[in-house]
């Protein structure tokens, strides 16, 4: 039976996790094996600037972060989950992937 994978990534884990759950409770009501969801690695996007806006003065430096979390889920390509899944309401922040696995 061919798979669905579905990638999930979002710089807010709460909303991340949110989905995440959902998509496992739409699975376990419709008795269909789920895997995952499988954390991957988190990507860590890093700016220093200067605290001075001229750039004169005394060396000191703003370090900003951005962290990127992705998630990783392996269903059977079921019709009625993936209905289900299609029409969640997936907030803005929150990047979702579905792709088609022989």
């Amino acid at each position: 039976m061919p798979k669905v994978r579905i990638k999930l990534n979002s710089s807010d884990i709460d909303a991340l996790n949110n989905i995440c759950n959902s998509i496992k409770t739409i699975a376990k009501k419709s008795g269909t094996p789920m895997g995952g969801p499988v954390p991957l690695p988190t990507k860590k996007l890093k700016v220093t600037t200067r605290k001075s806006p001229c750039g004169d003065g005394t060396a000191t430096f703003d370090n900003f972060e951005m962290r990127i979390h992705k998630r990783l889920i392996d269903l059977p390509a079921k019709e009625a989950v993936l209905h289900h899944i299609m029409k969640m309401q997936i907030p803005k922040n929150v990047n979702i992937k579905i792709e088609m696995k022989d």
